[in-house]
């Protein structure tokens, strides 16, 4: 049997067996009449006040987008918000695009034509979150966990503080979106220490799927809390890259609605644990990196037997990641080394 599976930007033919079931998340079509939908979304939102009536009378506003990491369609969702800020009198030169970069390398050039599209790119300030530069962060105090709150002094200091993202599952946060796109998108280096550090990574409930007793979703929520979002707009998608919910609103109370909605359309269900498991990181961007990778075989997890193998597909075009981690893979000969170069303070 021959398929067709998501690698890079152009897809990957293999073939299995004939006997072999094949798995494909659930998601329903696209929603007609986007530009509508957007605009009753963010009209009428859940736990907060619209957008219009948010804008007024604020003198500037921080819009906070993804990175190239994460396939959110900007240049759909951004239009009608940007609006609304001008309309209600944000001048254009006192609204500042902000990418949610976490760790991640700057996105500049062409990266920006294909976030935001050329006229947002072309008319509009956008900068990179730079969580290792200090002098661009803000300390908040303490998480009730103990970690350092260091978030990016422009969104800091917005008037008007709004958040984009996209809900899907998540290794270690259960579900994307919401409160990532503070935490990690803008946190500091320091921060990220403890949120990324191995007594979260390591916590049976920090896993993909779970919000619930999750403790890297609850810190991250209240790092986000902390740091203060007065509207969020998340969005679900399917397979096929096209939005299938809209979620706009309180930051906690909108994601929750998302994840709801994206709990009934991405999961998949087999009889029992198999062998092999064969997949992907679903493409272009998501499988850039072998770090980003790493979220398609923890999806096959659950499903493959203990002992087993996961057979993954993943472009790798920019390589294995960061540095740091990129230094550990090559420099450990085992999983123990590696897992303890994360227990280590400085290891990135």
């Amino acid at each position: 049997m021959k398929l067709k599976i998501d690698y890079g930007r152009d897809g990957l033919e293999i073939e299995v067996p004939e006997s072999a079931p094949v798995l494909q998340m659930a998601a329903g079509a696209g929603l007609d009449r986007i530009e509508e939908r957007l605009n009753e979304a963010i009209a009428h939102p859940m736990g907060t006040a619209g957008l219009r009536q948010l804008a007024k009378g604020r003198k500037n506003a921080c819009v906070v987008i993804a990175d190239i990491t994460r396939p959110v369609p900007n240049f759909v969702i951004l239009p009608p918000m940007l609006r609304i800020l001008e309309e209600e009198g944000i001048a254009r030169e006192n609204i500042v695009i902000l990418v949610g970069t976490g760790l991640h390398r700057p996105n500049e050039g062409e990266e920006l034509l294909q976030l935001v599209g050329t006229e947002i790119a072309r008319d509009y300030r956008i900068v990179n979150h730079m969580a290792r530069e200090r002098e661009t962060l803000t300390y908040l105090g303490e998480t009730s966990g103990g970690a350092p709150i260091w978030i990016d002094t422009l969104y800091v200091e917005a008037d008007l503080k709004i958040a984009t993202s996209l809900i899907e599952p998540h290794l270690m946060a259960g579900y994307s979106g919401g409160r990532k796109a503070i935490c990690p998108g803008l946190m500091g280096v320091d921060t990220m220490r403890v949120l990324h550090g191995p007594e979260l990574l390591g916590h049976p409930n920090a896993r993909e799927g779970q919000i619930e007793g999750n403790p890297f979703h609850r810190q991250a929520l209240e790092v986000a809390q902390r740091a203060g979002v007065d509207f969020t707009l998340n969005v679900a998608m399917n397979d096929q890259r096209q939005i299938t919910g809209i979620f706009c609103g309180d930051l906690e109370k909108a994601h929750v609605e998302g994840v709801r909605f994206v709990e009934g359309q991405n999961g998949v269900f087999i009889d029992e644990p198999v062998d092999i498991v064969v997949t992907s990181s679903a493409g272009l961007p998501l499988d850039l990196t072998f770090y980003q990778a790493v979220k398609g075989m923890t999806a096959a997890l659950p499903i493959v037997k203990e002992g087993g193998t996961i057979l993954i597909a993943a472009r790798c075009s920019e390589g294995l990641g960061g540095p740091e981690f990129q230094e550990m893979l090559l420099n450990t000969p085992g999983p123990n080394e590696f897992a303890a170069c994360l227990e280590d303070p400085d290891f990135f």
